[in-house]
């Protein structure tokens, strides 16, 4: 009996030993249900954040970089008064005076811009400097000095300022670092910086929420990067940086239909904004490349018309006699696919890869003629200046 019954306690031990083993290792045999709060899935969680890979509570050392290089604009426009006749009456102006044209009254107005070089130069907006004949610059330290319009870019809205020489005196400026677009992305911390409605520097924290905008109307050349960061007015011509201080845009637009920001807000990329002061600096002027054609957007309907496989492209509504598109064989109706071997996604890119051509270059330009793609040679001309012209080149 005995005996029996040590057999008996040595199969339950090795059986519970088992069952200890399987329910820990493999619970799935023995069929059990999770417990509760365990996971149904396989998910991937993230691990406990260590202080190296904490979120950045404050931006400090960004805002102390880029503030010093970020100045107020302050502008002024005399306003043409019509001379009233009295005033030529000898007469009148015995008793009265000439009544001299320095009292004629003046406008104002106020914007941001940003020190790009220790030798003076500023980027800003074109709207905050338009039309103006003094230009007044408030550094961060306090100094107010005088500015003189370099050139500028009615296509962009930029324009390039150059403070003059204080009493011969040669200037230090504090001049900002510039960024990558190509670090850039979505989601990235941005700071703006600038003048809001004349209240002083400000700063205010966002993040990038789009890259790429256009369509927007606001200029004719359109590639903003888009951002919730408070943009106001007095804000154009001011700093958009990353989370290190570096300069990745010039603030330049809100959406609003107040006056006040609604956490949208449009920016010049950095890339753009310094090709356009480069060639303002070099030549005082932009060059683009032009041909004389008017592009229509594609849409939907006209797709299944055409017979397109997409709506990429864009399709040429006219062209201008005597034009490069012309003399290379562009006809309306044609629906221009790439240009330098670069596709055209819709009229406002393809209105970008032709101005980025240098003229008198003969490029090659990709079309369907209704069902045949072919090839022409055009030679890029000159674009002249136009303020608001749209979907032309």
């Amino acid at each position: 009996m005995r005996r029996l019954w040590l057999i008996f306690a040595q199969t339950v031990t090795v059986g519970l030993a088992v069952l200890f083993v399987v329910s820990t290792l493999k619970p799935e045999w023995l069929g059990k249900r999770p417990l509760v709060g365990a996971s149904v899935v396989a998910l991937q969680e993230s691990a406990i954040p260590t202080p190296a890979a904490a979120v950045a509570t404050s931006f400090r050392e960004a805002a102390k970089k880029a503030l010093p290089s970020v100045v107020h604009i302050f502008t002024s426009q005399k306003i043409k008064t019509r001379r009233h006749p009295l005033l030529d009456d000898p007469v009148f102006r015995h008793f009265f005076g000439d009544g001299a044209e320095g009292d004629n009254p003046r406008t104002s107005g106020l914007g941001s811009g940003v020190i790009v070089s220790p030798s003076g130069y500023i980027l800003t907006n074109f709207h905050v400097v338009e039309a103006a004949d003094q230009i007044e610059i408030a550094l961060s330290d306090g100094r107010n000095l005088n500015a003189r319009l370099v050139g500028s870019d009615p296509e962009s809205d930029l324009a390039v300022l150059q403070i003059t020489e204080q009493n011969g005196k040669e200037l230090i400026l504090p001049a900002i670092t510039l960024g990558k677009m190509e670090s850039v992305v979505v989601g990235d911390v941005a700071l703006a910086i600038g003048n809001p409605f004349g209240v002083g520097q400000t700063v205010t924290m966002g993040i990038i929420s789009a890259l790429g905008r256009s369509h927007l109307g606001i200029n004719a050349f359109e590639n903003f990067i888009q951002t919730d960061a408070a943009i106001n007015p007095g804000n154009s011509g001011g700093a958009l940086v990353d989370s290190q201080g570096n300069l990745i845009g010039i603030n330049t637009a809100i959406y609003s239909r107040s006056g006040g920001s609604l956490g949208i807000g449009f920016a010049i990329p950095i890339s753009i904004a310094r090709n356009v002061m480069e060639q303002i600096i070099q030549t005082g002027s932009v060059t683009r490349g032009w041909i004389g054609v008017e592009a229509q957007e594609i849409s939907v309907d006209l797709a299944e018309s055409f017979g397109l496989p997409d709506t990429n492209g864009a399709l040429i509504a006219g062209v201008l006699r005597g034009s490069p598109a012309d003399a290379g064989g562009i006809k309306p109706g044609d629906i221009l696919l790439a240009v330098d071997g670069r596709p055209v996604k819709d009229p406002q890119g393809m209105l970008d890869l032709i101005a980025s051509q240098k003229p008198g270059d003969t490029v090659t330009f990709k079309l369907r003629r209704q069902n045949n793609v072919l090839d022409t040679m055009v030679r890029i001309g000159k674009r002249a200046p136009q303020r608001r012209e749209r979907e032309r080149e």
